[in-house]
């Protein structure tokens, strides 16, 4: 069983670190990552024909084999894909992510977009994320104040339980699981739901403005004003995260909307192509 790392905040993050350690008992482990920050990434592989992409190691305790890439998570596990690491992998293991992906947020999250990358390569992929107490740029915090309050444990039992059973039964049709854990001790969480997917953040995001900047005539800065934390299902990804569980949710793949109210734009191209 060769099991592929990923993430999505790059080589250094901690999540990275415990998430690989943790998957050692459960096969191979190799570890592709980003050399740098690329969250929100998505599935994104970049505009690889504008740069020069490289490859270089790098190093983790306990793991003999790390690789970093200057570019987003999928595309580790694109070149992961096109033998750029030796033999095939079986499964692509993304994360820990500090920060829950869950509702509007996995459509945007690198850490998810590996896993759909994988599944595009005929493997499966697990995504995990694990929720945060607050977030960067709410209540005055920065960042390394919400990371210092990560409790990485819970995650790393989360993920180990899961990706344990997986691999002794692999589905046959390659599979998305997007593994979410709340910020608390293992002990304290109490229970899991397998969930949908939300239809609202975790907070809301209500208006974006132009910030002058100083000495840039015509350059603007973006300042985006935070609202209130939101009430979210219970039933949903993020809502069942919220109340202490850890939420597993299977993501389909994007697929055809069949629509019955769209008449006269489909004339309009059969009007134009005689079709």
């Amino acid at each position: 069983m060769r099991i592929l790392v990923t993430n999505d905040d790059g080589i250094n993050s901690v999540g990275l670190h415990r998430l690989a350690q943790a998957m050692r008992p459960h096969g191979e482990v190799v570890v592709v990552a980003p050399d740098r920050e690329f969250s929100g990434a998505s599935s994104a592989i970049g505009a690889i024909w504008d740069f020069e992409p490289h490859i270089t190691r790098a190093t983790i305790e306990g793991i003999d084999e790390v690789w970093t890439v200057n570019g987003p998570p999928a595309l580790c596990v694109l070149y992961a894909s096109l033998g750029l690491f030796d033999e095939p992998f079986d499964l692509v293991v993304s994360g820990i992510n500090p920060g829950a992906n869950v509702g509007r947020s996995v459509y945007y999250s690198g850490t998810v977009g590996a896993c759909l990358a994988a599944r595009n390569a005929g493997w499966s992929g697990v995504a995990v994320s694990q929720a945060t107490d607050g977030w960067a740029g709410i209540d005055g915090q920065v960042w390394s104040d919400v990371l210092r309050n990560q409790r990485w444990d819970a995650a790393v039992v989360a993920a180990d339980a899961f990706v344990g059973a997986l691999v002794k039964e692999m589905p046959t049709d390659p599979v998305v699981v997007n593994l979410n854990v709340p910020n608390l001790d293992p002990e304290e969480i109490v229970g899991w739901r397998r969930t949908e997917v939300g239809d609202l953040p975790p907070w809301a995001l209500t208006k974006a403005h132009l910030v002058d900047k100083a000495d840039h005539e015509g350059c603007y800065g973006v300042q985006i004003d935070w609202g209130e934390k939101l009430p979210l299902p219970p039933d949903t990804d993020g809502g069942t995260v919220n109340e202490g569980c850890v939420s597993v949710t299977y993501l389909s793949r994007l697929d055809a909307d069949h629509r019955t109210d769209l008449a006269a734009p489909e004339q309009a191209l059969s009007n134009r192509f005689g079709l």
